[in-house]
């Protein structure tokens, strides 16, 4: 994965200014990208020659972190607090010298389990983004009658608000009177795209929980609301799932 960012970020991360300042002087025709006048807008990676007063910019390396997180349910995926309920933000470590952190994805309100964090945005857009075609899985529990027919109409896909919604697979599991277990899995972010596809076909999802995101699983020992730091061999495995 070849690492590309926007040029006025590249600039605010080498420390030239903010993103704002080093806009202007893009658009002043201050900045050179491979010995020509930048245009704003244009995304520059490592392998680039970026100049600003004469001078070789490079950005400062950040080293690249992924937190997971076991999210509770009746907790927000959102950075802004409303009212008095709980944010995911609040479950994360802080620190003076770290970077905010970006959500990998976003789960609803009522959803728990597998959320993924990390100080860099490129990252975090390679990690959503449907091309790379990085899995997720669900376990859910939902109320109302399943047979083959519904099977099929969630792995070929039902439209809902003009886009398509499907599960790439789903396994039955265990049934106890009118709920039943399942396993899913999607390769794409789609708001309440699980509880949808079920909707579509007359289920209800009394529980929502993801367990994996491509090659990263949910720690069976990872307790609601905790959250740990993944090795660098486990980040190098999900550079590479997508691929």
């Amino acid at each position: 994965m070849k690492n590309s960012v926007r040029l006025q970020k590249f600039l605010a991360e080498a420390g030239i200014g903010s993103r704002r300042g080093c806009e202007e002087i893009i658009q002043k025709g201050l900045v050179k990208v491979n010995g020509k006048v930048a245009l704003i807008g244009i995304s520059v990676t490592s392998e680039d020659r970026v100049e600003y007063q004469n001078k070789i910019i490079r950005s400062k390396e950040v080293h690249l972190k992924v937190i997971i997180l076991n999210k509770p349910p009746g907790v927000l995926s959102s950075n802004a607090k409303e009212k008095s309920i709980p944010i995911v933000f609040d479950f994360l470590p802080k620190s003076s010298n770290q970077r905010n952190w970006i959500s990998i994805g976003r789960l609803d309100i009522n959803t728990s389990g597998l959320m993924l964090f990390t100080n860099n945005g490129v990252f975090a857009n390679y990690c959503m983004h449907p091309s790379n075609l990085i899995d997720r899985e669900y376990l859910v529990r939902a109320i109302g009658s399943f047979d083959i027919e519904k099977e099929k109409i969630m792995r070929q896909g039902v439209e809902i608000d003009g886009q398509n919604h499907k599960f790439t697979d789903i396994v039955e599991g265990e049934k106890r009177g009118a709920n039943q277990w399942f396993s899913v899995c999607l390769t794409s972010g789609k708001n309440k795209e699980v509880r949808k596809v079920f909707e579509a076909v007359g289920m209800t999802v009394s529980r929502l929980k993801r367990v994996r995101y491509g090659p990263i699983f949910l720690p069976s020992d990872l307790k609601e609301g905790k959250c740990r730091e993944l090795t660098d061999n486990e980040i190098n495995k999900l550079k590479e799932y997508g691929k």
